[in-house]
């Protein structure tokens, strides 16, 4: 394993984030190249322990010549946001500079234009930088895994369907309860993988990408940082590199994914029309029908009439819940996985901010 370090200047003298960055040689040049990453919102760490215990399997068969294609990992992908601390609370998911979150913004690019990216890189400010230099990585690998987590929730990905539904191997790999189809519009990381190759050709679209994959994977919910849980994913994607042919000496049978595939349009996002203290009726995991009670909001405690009954628009699967029991107007309080489209408008791209 080559360990290497990425130095981000910061923009106020006497600063600079390092970005650690572990790479694995394969004896395949035609091998998949693989990329993955964690912690992009730098306070969801299950991913970075299960890359962990995936490092401790990589270098064993590494010494053993088990690797054939190229593997980096980048385990901590935000140093930036590791270090944003406010009042005593990480706040690593959005700049406290530019108000952006760290999972836009990406430079949406064809690839044939990948070397861009890190040219001229001191017109950028650090969190440019970074964005850059990680997007660059990623596209010289034909494989890309952003690994992150959600508040309280389901193992799920969002998977562009570009890439669908070849990537059944991975939502089996990784027990994924349910998994998101995208539609590849937005300039989160992902999205910005696909989109440079889709446009291989500038202004060509190719609807199809064989061989390739870039997902967002998110491993249950932040409190889940589990020596026993990150064992079992880090297990899971071995199984994933191994079906793939990156890893071991042999190709397993891959497993089939069960769980439900659905297009965001069938999302029903759970938002409070007012503030207040929240009364889950239901968790993670339960399959819900149309009109079932979820939430209580109580809004004037102790009032005749001081709370709000939320019932479910239609039946689902309740994919993620937040943890916050106290929540402003418009909040998010469910994502439920539905057979059919929602009523609500939703802009293309991601479901959130």
């Amino acid at each position: 394993m080559d360990v290497s370090e990425i130095i981000i200047p910061g923009d106020t003298p006497g600063t600079e984030w390092r970005l650690p960055v572990l790479r694995f040689k394969g004896r395949d040049p035609k091998a998949p190249k693989t990329y993955i990453q964690a912690a992009l919102h730098a306070g969801e760490l299950p991913g970075t322990v299960l890359l962990h215990f995936l490092c401790e399997r990589l270098r064993q068969a590494e010494s053993q010549g088990g690797i054939a294609g190229d593997i980096t990992i980048v385990p901590q992908a935000n140093p930036i946001g590791a270090a944003q601390s406010h009042f005593g609370e990480l706040q690593g998911r959005f700049d406290l500079g530019s108000r952006t979150n760290f999972n836009r913004d990406f430079p949406l690019i064809s690839i044939v234009d990948r070397a861009t990216l890190i040219e001229d890189l001191d017109d950028y400010p650090a969190t440019d930088r970074l964005k850059r230099q990680l997007l660059h990585m990623a596209l010289g690998a034909d494989l890309v895994l952003d690994l992150h987590c959600d508040d309280e929730s389901l193992q799920y990905a969002y998977i562009d369907e570009a890439f669908w539904p070849e990537a059944a191997d991975l939502a089996a790999a990784l027990d994924m309860e349910a998994v998101l189809l995208s539609d590849g519009e937005s300039s989160a990381f992902e999205e910005a993988v696909g989109f440079a190759w889709k446009y291989e050709v500038p202004g060509e679209r190719r609807p199809r990408l064989p061989g390739k994959l870039s997902v967002t994977v998110e491993l249950r919910g932040k409190r889940d940082v589990d020596p026993m849980l990150a064992k079992k994913d880090a297990d899971g994607l071995w199984h994933f590199l191994a079906t793939r042919g990156i890893v071991g000496d042999e190709k397993p049978a891959a497993t089939a994914f069960s769980g439900p595939a659905v297009p965001l349009d069938n999302v029903e996002i759970i938002r409070t029309p007012e503030g207040g203290a929240v009364l889950f009726h239901r968790d993670i995991g339960e399959r819900i029908a149309e009109g079932d009670r979820l939430v209580t909001i109580v809004t004037r405690p102790g009032q005749p009439g001081g709370s709000i009954e939320l019932t479910a628009p239609q039946d689902g699967l309740i994919l993620t819940r937040t943890s916050d029991r106290l929540v402003r107007r418009r909040g998010d309080l469910m994502k439920i996985a539905c057979d059919e489209p929602s009523k609500a408008s939703r802009k293309a791209g991601t479901l959130e901010n």
